[in-house]
């Protein structure tokens, strides 16, 4: 009776676990929603790019490196004052050009920085851009263009008589607005504090 017993036993036990697992392959399956990698940020701290000969002046983060240029968009620098604002750790970069307005028509040059933001347009949901004007009588205007585009902020800074100045910030990566959200809102505030703090050598 007791062999009776253990053999029923062990069979309600192979019955239940064999339930629990057909009832499991039923189961309907939740995906887990895409994540990215958790980013550490550094400390907000600012220097001044402060070179000799330069025509401006401005401050940038003591966790990027400047290094000088000779190509923006394509186009070949026509001075010396071209210049990469990189962000090694994030695949970041604010591609600096300066135009001198003297041998370049003013019009001409805001029009080519609207038509270079334009090129976006394929990719991009919307295309905003706002007047800035600084304490330090430094005016232009900041483009933001949403969607999965190379570069979702750009601007340029002028004086209207003299200088010109077009930036964009890129980054080394498939675009895609999602997983670089975090970092372009980081370094957005580094572009704006770039733009406070610019000033016009020589004005």
């Amino acid at each position: 009776m007791n062999k009776v017993v253990k053999n029923i036993s062990s069979l309600l036990v192979c019955l239940s676990v064999a339930g629990c697992i057909l009832v499991s392959c039923n189961s309907p399956f939740t995906p887990k929603p895409t994540g990215y990698f958790r980013i550490s940020f550094p400390e907000k701290k600012y220097r001044l790019f402060e070179q000799p000969g330069y025509p401006y002046t401005f401050e940038y983060p003591v966790y990027a490196t400047i290094t000088k240029d000779s190509m923006f968009f394509g186009e070949s620098a026509e001075n010396p004052w071209w210049i990469n604002v990189d962000f090694p750790q994030f695949n970041g970069r604010i591609y600096v050009s300066y135009k001198d307005i003297g041998s370049n028509k003013f019009d001409t040059l805001v029009k080519h920085a609207f038509t270079l933001t334009g090129k976006h347009s394929s990719k991009a949901y919307s295309i905003d851009d706002s007047l800035i004007s600084t304490p330090n009588k430094v005016n232009g205007v900041f483009f933001t263009v949403g969607g999965d585009v190379a570069t979702a902020n750009q601007f340029f800074l002028t004086d209207s008589t003299r200088h010109f100045l077009r930036g964009a910030l890129y980054f080394d990566a498939a675009p895609n607005a999602d997983s670089l959200g975090i970092v372009n809102r980081f370094l957005i505030e580094d572009v704006k504090h770039l733009i406070n703090s610019f000033k016009w050598r020589g004005n």
